[in-house]
């Protein structure tokens, strides 16, 4: 079985005088300060799972000109505490070689990070270590990173799927989708946290029904008076892009800019299955994305409302005529493509950890996915996401984590060469 690591906050007082050590009970504060004053710290646990710890692996903060601060080892249960001059930033670094052989860095992981705090807070530091497959054939490390492509691709395409309902109806490319996509996962972390504390599900259904009263919002009260003033597409497009902007300073006001988890499904050990090594979590993001992606697909083609869609994005104006309420129809396509964009946040925010900028880094793969796939096109938006996804992971086989997104879009750029409308778009002339 492979483990995760995760740090977090331990409340451990001040004054605490445990020798700093690997076998000591609680880490050490190296210069203390006077009981009136409330010290500066940087904490973090190191540990495989539940119950296994790794201590004496060796910990070093230095300031922002790199003059070392602390040099510490995490104790018996994987703890290490330093406390800090004053507020600043800081550069922590694990030292990898002090890690026992079989643990190492969790891929895309770095040994150094930096943190910034203020005076007299207590900061988490988080280094994600888990166990090192031991001689694992090549065969299995591709597909180990074939799954988590399609955990990947499946994210990206349901927050794209919802930007390509949007474009096929309206027209509209709306650079605010990445915002959407954020919204809807910092909404469900206050609803799992601070605004009752709801289990992870029922938050997640409740941050979906306030993404899709956003999205009818946004499309009642901004884009329909818009277009009803007759504003060309390129104007919309940079009313998107204001939006993008605003949305984004005003979550990070709130919300601020530090990574945050949700309270549930945090910590769990990874099953066995075959090639592969998986937790619950991952197992149940890619089978509820794939149901949900399903039943959009069905309901485009056999339901009235999904006919309607289509007819309104083949032609809007002969839908119109022949008895289709256009207007209702837009709002419903808004209704739903919001909805999906933040069960995409939800689901990205539960694979890593969530800030304000989380939609906004996925938005570039998420418009690769739908012009790969075909401007306006459902299947295409899915199929081209999935792509993306599995181009994005499997490129981490030979070359750094920190180049992988280039993979997916050089791919994109030698698609569109080769085939212009996408692998699902029709040839259309402009003009």
């Amino acid at each position: 079985m492979v483990g995760l690591t995760f740090s977090a906050a331990l409340a451990w007082p001040a004054s605490a005088t445990a020798q700093n050590t690997a076998d000591s009970d609680a880490p050490s504060i190296g210069n203390q300060q006077s009981s009136d004053e409330q010290a500066t710290l940087l904490e973090g646990t190191l540990r495989v799972g539940f119950e296994q710890y790794v201590a004496g692996v060796t910990i070093s903060v230095s300031d922002s000109v790199g003059n070392l601060i602390e040099k510490t080892i995490t104790n018996s249960h994987g703890q290490w505490l330093v406390q800090l001059p004053g507020a600043g930033t800081y550069t922590v670094t694990l030292d990898e070689q002090t890690l026992p052989t079989e643990l190492k860095l969790r891929e895309g992981y770095e040994t150094t990070t930096t943190v910034t705090t203020q005076q007299g807070t207590s900061r988490a530091v988080v280094f994600a270590v888990g166990e090192t497959p031991q001689g694992a054939a090549f065969g299995e490390r591709v597909a180990q990173t074939m799954f988590n492509g399609l955990k990947f691709g499946l994210i990206i395409a349901i927050s794209a799927l919802g930007l390509s309902l949007i474009y096929g109806t309206t027209g509209l490319v709306n650079f605010a989708h990445g915002e959407l996509v954020t919204f809807g996962a910092i909404i469900a972390w206050y609803f799992n946290t601070s605004w009752g504390g709801l289990n992870l599900l029922a938050a997640a259904i409740v941050a979906t029904i306030v993404c899709a009263m956003l999205g009818a919002g946004l499309e009642k009260g901004v884009f329909r008076p818009l277009r009803q003033k007759r504003l060309g597409i390129f104007q919309l497009v940079v009313v998107t892009i204001g939006l993008s902007l605003l949305g984004r300073q005003i979550m990070q006001l709130f919300f601020g800019a530090e990574p945050r988890a949700y309270n549930d499904f945090q910590i769990q050990q990874r099953w066995g299955i075959g090639p592969w090594e998986v937790t619950p979590r991952e197992l149940m993001s890619v089978a509820v994305i794939t149901v949900i992606l399903i039943a959009v697909a069905f309901s485009l083609q056999r339901t009235r409302f999904g006919k309607a869609i289509r007819a309104v994005s083949d032609n809007s104006s002969l839908a119109e005529a022949s008895g289709i309420n256009v207007n209702r129809i837009v709002v419903l396509v808004w209704v739903v493509g919001t909805a999906l964009a933040g069960l995409g946040g939800i689901f990205q925010g539960l694979d890593t950890d969530i800030d304000p900028f989380l939609g906004f880094q996925l938005l570039l793969l998420i418009f690769a996915g739908v012009e790969l796939g075909g401007l306006g096109t459902a299947y295409g938006a899915i199929a081209g996401s999935l792509i993306i996804g599995m181009s994005t992971e499997l490129s981490t086989l030979w070359l750094s984590p920190e180049l992988k997104f280039v993979v997916p879009l050089v791919t994109l750029i030698g698609v569109l060469l080769l085939r212009p409308q996408g692998l699902f778009g029709v040839k259309a002339r402009v003009g």
